[in-house]
């Protein structure tokens, strides 16, 4: 399906709003992304993580919750955001993720760490407080 130009530059507003809100400590949600957002949300030069899961994914499922409180807990200095691998096939692909969830860590569009299964809240944080 070809791209809609007006729709493009609407979601590109979205994103940047939302990275705005956050950054601006006003409280932290996840960004859902897709493939055309998905290499600007990471150029962030602040720690983003991504979100690799699928709908199917029980483990997915569980860990949503715990995103969610990170997101909020870390809002003005992590940008969180969560990418559908069944939809979005190009950056999951990119980045070679085989299992799910995966959580990859970005700072200035470069991979910094990676996180793979449900580890919990303490698991993930652990690893992102490194790149604080």
């Amino acid at each position: 399906m070809p791209s809609d130009p007006e729709l493009e530059i609407i979601n590109q507003r979205k994103i940047r709003e939302l990275q705005t809100r956050t950054e601006e400590k006003s409280g932290g949600t996840p960004v859902i992304l897709s493939d055309k957002e998905f290499d600007n949300f990471i150029a962030n030069p602040n720690p983003s993580v991504v979100d690799f899961w699928a709908e199917w994914c029980a483990p997915c499922r569980v860990m949503h919750p715990v995103i969610e409180r990170l997101a909020n807990k870390y809002a003005g200095k992590v940008a969180f955001g969560k990418l559908d691998v069944d939809e979005s096939q190009v950056a999951a692909s990119k980045y070679g993720i085989f299992s799910i969830p995966t959580f990859m860590i970005f700072k200035g569009g470069k991979v910094v760490d990676k996180v793979v299964g449900a580890v919990g809240e303490q698991g993930l944080e652990k690893v992102l407080m490194k790149h604080l």
